[in-house]
């Protein structure tokens, strides 16, 4: 697996466009992010207290938008944790491969929008902790 880490993942400025009746922002596959978009969901009606996330992914990449609201994500490589906080919709973050990622702090009426690099496929996921860190080479041996 390349080595990642949660210095490769950055939030991307989105094309914003004002006009007096509402903003617009736009997304291109290959220009506004470094991937074809493959696979489009969203988060929504979140309760108070309650994450989502708590996984990695092997090879997909993602872009997570605030589209309403905000939230938390906290990025994981293994060594280092970083926190960005979302609330912006024409800001997202990109998350490369290997990384593992919490949402939480989801603000009441809150939309998350994710982009994704590919299909759903379960064998990309990592979804237990130990096995992630032993993934990255970070595991009790």
């Amino acid at each position: 697996m390349k080595e990642s880490s949660v210095y490769d993942c950055t939030v991307i400025e989105l094309d914003k466009h004002h006009n007096k009746k509402g903003n617009i922002s736009v997304v291109e596959n290959g220009q506004t992010v470094p991937f074809a978009v493959k696979r489009i969901y969203y988060l929504y009606d979140v309760p108070g207290g309650e994450s989502r996330g708590g996984h990695a992914h092997k090879e997909l990449r993602q872009l997570i938008i605030a589209a309403s609201g905000s939230f938390d994500v906290t990025l994981n490589d293994g060594k280092v944790k970083r926190t960005f906080s979302l609330n912006r919709p024409y800001q997202g973050l990109l998350i490369v491969p290997g990384i593992w990622r919490e949402l939480t702090n989801f603000s009441s009426g809150s939309v998350c929008l994710v982009l994704a690099s590919m299909l759903y496929d379960e064998s990309d996921y990592i979804r237990d902790y130990i096995n992630y860190l032993d993934y990255k080479g970070n595991g009790s041996k």
